[in-house]
This record gives structure tokens, sequence and C-alpha cells, in this order.
């Protein structure tokens, strides 16, 4: 292993690097089944969570735990990026991406079975919540191995965020008028077909690579002391440390306009259809954000730019003190959703950092922190808004928000 004492010195000297596209990440084959099997897989959990939460109410009849069914997305996210972390580097990557999406398949068939009790489906959501986590890391760190640690994985990694962040669009609008013509249940089928067909092309598509933990002493030990001691060795260092930082501050406040979409609408007396363009936006920015930066950029652009556009990020939201109409709310959300391509920049930086026998759990963490940071941010929005107006909740969340992303972006100056 590398001395992590060495870990992201940049040279003082170094050509610029020639700018990649996106058909050139395309180009590579591997990446192709990667990315396929993405979106099959997605689309799968999308119209698989609406599923479930009509399930659950029309079994219960209860708000409460048909919303729950969505928090239970959340909640083992934290449980799996730590104690599980360490699959993603213990075993061959092929191995565990096929793994997790039978292990998700299975658990849809057995949601889909009729008279499964609601509490054994909230166990399976868990599950697979807990499952997802180390699928992300170990796809994440295995785009390194198809497509090399330069510009390449950045635009791979780019193409994977702006497939999730498209399956929201697409993947609710599928699963809405799925439900229209087929029970819950069969819904849930079509789930496990996706995860399925995911799992087929990740084992026919890619090649069988050795498990990184195999080639250090770091994969010695039980897996759970494994996946400890590689947090803590992240966490022990400073670059790694700010910029896993870098990238979970950020979204624990961006998803404040979101989770406040359907109050805000209503104080806007505006209806349903308002609710879901303020859902749209900023998904909207972000692809839009991403996918021009990632074009039009150079590789040393995007670094130059990311820390000031992390920087500014949210200030956008500020501006929701004033009340905005519908149409300025649209565009707020979506400038700031279109701020996210500070993470082209951040992703080279952290590949960079971290080594690689260490790789597979770090991508763990970042995804499951990512995740958990949102669904906390959801809780404490609704929290606020209780005791304050929506508009002010997220103005609050926007100031609140770039003071912390400022002093992160100082720490990553610093940690250089």
């Amino acid at each position: 292993m590398r001395p992590l004492s060495t870990l992201g010195r940049m040279p003082t000297t170094t050509p610029a690097p020639a700018r990649s596209r996106y058909r050139a990440v395309f180009a590579v084959p591997e990446f192709r089944a990667v990315f396929a099997a993405h979106v099959l897989s997605l689309l799968g959990v999308v119209v698989g969570e609406i599923a479930l939460s009509v399930l659950v109410y029309r079994i219960t009849g209860s708000p409460l735990l048909s919303a729950l069914t969505f928090a239970l997305g959340f909640l083992p996210y934290v449980l799996g990026g730590t104690l599980l972390a360490g699959v993603a580097d213990r075993w061959p990557a092929r191995r565990v991406l096929v793994t997790c999406d039978l292990l998700c398949a299975a658990g849809a068939v057995v949601m889909a079975l009729p008279g499964t009790p609601v509490a054994a489906l909230f166990a399976l959501r868990c599950v697979n919540a807990a499952v997802a986590p180390v699928f992300a890391g170990t796809r994440a760190a295995t785009l390194g191995d198809i497509l090399g640690e330069g510009d390449l994985f950045v635009l791979g990694r780019s193409l994977l965020r702006v497939v999730s962040q498209g399956a929201q669009l697409v993947g609710f609008a599928a699963g809405g008028v799925l439900l229209t013509v087929a029970p819950p249940r069969t819904a849930l089928l079509a789930t496990a077909a996706g995860f399925l067909a995911s799992a087929a092309l990740l084992r026919l598509g890619t090649r069988r690579r050795p498990a990184r933990s195999a080639r250090s002493a770091t994969g010695q030990g039980g897996l759970m002391t494994a996946s400890l001691a590689g947090l803590r060795e992240l966490f022990a260092h400073r670059r790694i440390r700010a910029l896993i930082l870098l990238s979970w501050i950020p979204p624990f406040f961006l998803v404040t306009p979101e989770s406040l979409a359907a109050p805000y609408a209503h104080d806007l007396g505006a209806g349903a259809t308002a609710t879901g363009l303020l859902l749209c936006a900023m998904p909207v920015g972000a692809i839009t954000g991403e996918v021009l930066a990632g074009s039009l950029l150079r590789p040393r652009a995007r670094e130059r730019i990311a820390l000031p556009l992390a920087a500014v990020l949210l200030v956008p939201f500020t501006l929701y003190a004033l009340r905005p109409s519908l149409g300025w709310s649209l565009l707020l959300a979506a400038v700031a959703g279109a701020g996210t391509a500070y993470t082209l920049g951040a992703d080279q930086w952290f590949v960079a950092a971290v080594p690689e026998e260490l790789r597979g759990r770090a991508m763990t963490v970042l995804s499951a922190g990512t995740m958990t940071v949102q669904g906390l941010g959801m809780a404490l929005a609704g929290a606020a808004a209780e005791f304050a107006p929506v508009h002010l909740v997220v103005a609050g969340s926007g100031l609140a928000g770039t003071v912390a992303v400022t002093a992160v972006v100082r720490e990553v100056v610093r940690s250089r």
C-alpha cells in the first residue's frame, strides 16, 4: 500500500490532460454492460419503491406505514456502508455485483408473494437497502479497473449519476403508469426481472478480476474488522476526509426543497402538478450541468471550477426568503442542481487520493454516507417546517449550507 502521507500530492509540473468525450466511455465494451445493468436495476428500484409503498398502504390503510417504506430505503445504508464495506475489496468485484443483484431479485420475489406480512416487507426492504451501498461502492471501484483512473473514470461516474437523476423522472412516471394496469405485486415482479437482467449483463459482459484485498494485508481479519479498519484509515487521512465531506455536506442541504415540495406548492396555491414540477426541477438542472461540464470542459478546467462551484451551490436557496413564485422557484432549484457538476472535479481528486486496495471500501462509504445524509436532511427539513414557513426553511437551509460547504472547501484547499 502507498503510505497515506503521500496520497493526494499533486506533481509540480504535469502536461494538461486531454479532454475525453462521453462517446469514448461508451466505446469500452465492459462499461456498456455496466451502464445497461445500471439502467435496468435502477428502473427496477424506482418502480419497486412505488409498488411497495402502494402495496403497504392497501394492506394497512396507514399513510405513516406507506411513507415508512421510503424512509427504510435510507436508514440501513449507514449499516451496510460501515459494517459490510469490506465486501467490496474482499471478493472479486464481478462476484459481489452479481450476488447483490440476485439477493435483491430474491427479495423482490418474496415481497410479491401473496400473504407476505407487512413486517416481512419492511425487513426485506431493509436488506435490499443494506446491500445497495455495497453494490454501488463495488461498481464505482471497478470502474477504475475498466476505465482507468483518468478522465474516462470521471466521465463514467458522471454518466451513472446522470442516469440516476433521469431514473427519478422516468421511473416514477413508468411506475405510476404500470400500477394503473397491474397490481403492486406484479410490479414487484418487474423489479425482480430488472435485477436478474442486471446480474446477467454483469456476469456475461465484464471480466473477472481478483479481489483487491488479496493484494495487501488490509483485507486480513474478519469482514467487519476489515470494514471498520478501512473506515478508520480513510478518515484518519486529512485529504480523504475532506473530500468525503465535500461529497456529503452539499446533498444534506440540497434535499430541502424536494422534501418540502408538496407544502411549498400548497403555500403558493398550486396543485399536484406544481409539486411534480418542483420535484423535477433539480434533477433536470443536475443532468444539464453535469453533461455540459463533462462535454465542454477539459479535466483541468473541471477541477478549477469544482471548489468555487461547490461554495456557491446553495446560494440560490437563500432567495426563497423572498417567497418566489412557482416559475422562479423552479429556476432556483434548477440552478442549484446544475451546481452539482462540481462532483466531476471532486471525483478525480478522490480516486487519486485513495489507495487502490481501499477503493471499494472508500466508494461504499461514500455512497452510503450520501444516501444517509440525504435521509437526515429530509427529516430535519420536515421537522423545521413544523415550526417555520416553508420558504424560510429553504432559505435558512441555503444560508446554513453555504457556510458549512465553504468551511469544507477551505479544508479541501488546506489538505493539498
